[in-house]
């Protein structure tokens, strides 16, 4: 039992957010400065490795001077210094990992490498404080679609995953479609508010022999083959309703294979992560399931969806408390798995 305040220097980088935290015993964040790159990103359409590499470079020993001096702390009062070493875009993380293990090189503090999903599974420790394992996840971002069972704090099972296209990244394509542009999730979010949800039938995937799984590429093709019907037959379209319609499909799966999956693993307990738990219907759907089912729901706040270095600094914590450890051979890992070291 550890009686000592803990300090986490947290550092992520693994596509185009350059972030640090200071987080105190694994729930109490003391700074989390974000530095985004999505304006520049907007240019192209798209998250270009590179450019965010470069950017990473140019900001990071700017970002956790700043986290540092936001949490009134000192680099010598931190206790472990935790990053982001998997998975991500291999240049992006390879910024974060070489300056954490240069810092923990420089000051003897110890390095904990983190799962970059598992931080996201983290964050709703941060400000649900009664929430602890067990309990069911549902991770929906632009890489991943993942159902994870929390057994413990850092002992994760995966019974879901999607077979294609992750939530996000049909998001962000949909949203190029219909002309939106980047980032796709918040504009389809936005503009779904205008449109009606029920107008285009679009399909819902089910997989046969693995109910919790997940597919949206035909969900995405479905959409843009209703855009190039309407363009070839000159039909004027209402992206608000494309968007709405889209929005539905993709939220109506998601709710319900975590609501049948929490049933069948007995779990009273359901949390979302990732960059889409930030959409407003999403949200709203799980909080009317979870209601109606007598399950208690958990979330992060938009900030904390999103990539940042504050769900690093609360994994990096329970990881530490597990006694896990990281030499300076740590190395980035574009393509970890949920539960790898």
């Amino acid at each position: 039992m550890m009686t000592k305040d803990i300090l986490v220097l947290a550092i992520e980088t693994s596509c185009d957010e350059t972030s640090a935290a200071v987080v105190k015993n694994g729930r109490e964040v003391l700074s989390n400065i974000i530095s985004s790159q999505i304006e520049l990103h907007k240019l192209y359409g798209g998250v270009v490795p590179e450019i965010a590499s470069r950017k990473h470079i140019e900001k990071i020993n700017q970002v956790i001077e700043e986290a540092l001096s936001s949490a009134k702390v000192t680099l010598e009062e931190i206790d472990l210094i935790g990053v982001t070493y998997g998975p991500g875009l291999v240049g992006a993380l390879l910024v974060g990992v070489a300056h954490a293990k240069a810092l923990s090189f420089a000051t003897k503090k110890t390095l904990v490498g983190v799962h970059h999903i598992e931080g996201h599974v983290s964050a709703n420790y941060i400000e649900n404080k009664e929430l602890e394992p067990p309990f069911l996840c549902l991770i929906v971002s632009g890489g991943h679609t993942h159902l994870v069972l929390v057994k413990e704090y850092g002992e994760y099972e995966i019974i879901g995953r999607t077979r294609d296209d992750a939530a996000g990244e049909a998001f962000d394509k949909v949203a190029r479609a219909i002309g939106l542009g980047y980032p796709g999730g918040p504009k389809i979010d936005k503009l779904s508010r205008e449109g009606n949800k029920d107008e285009i039938n679009f399909p819902r995937a089910q997989i046969e022999g693995a109910p919790y799984d997940f597919s949206f590429s035909g969900l995405k093709s479905a959409v843009l083959n209703y855009i190039n019907s309407c363009e070839m037959k000159k039909v004027q379209m209402n992206k608000a309703d494309i968007a709405a319609s889209f929005q539905e499909a993709v939220v109506d799966v998601l709710v319900t294979k975590t609501i049948m999956a929490a049933k069948d693993f007995h779990m009273n307990q359901v949390a979302i992560a990732g960059g889409v738990a930030a959409n407003s219907h999403l949200r709203e759907a799980m909080v009317a399931a979870c209601r109606d089912n007598g399950i208690s729901f958990y979330y992060p706040s938009p900030v904390y969806c999103t990539d940042n270095a504050a769900m690093i600094g609360t994994a990096a914590y329970y990881e530490y408390r597990k006694g896990t450890r990281s030499g300076y051979d740590l190395n980035a890992v574009p393509n970890l798995k949920i539960g790898e070291r």
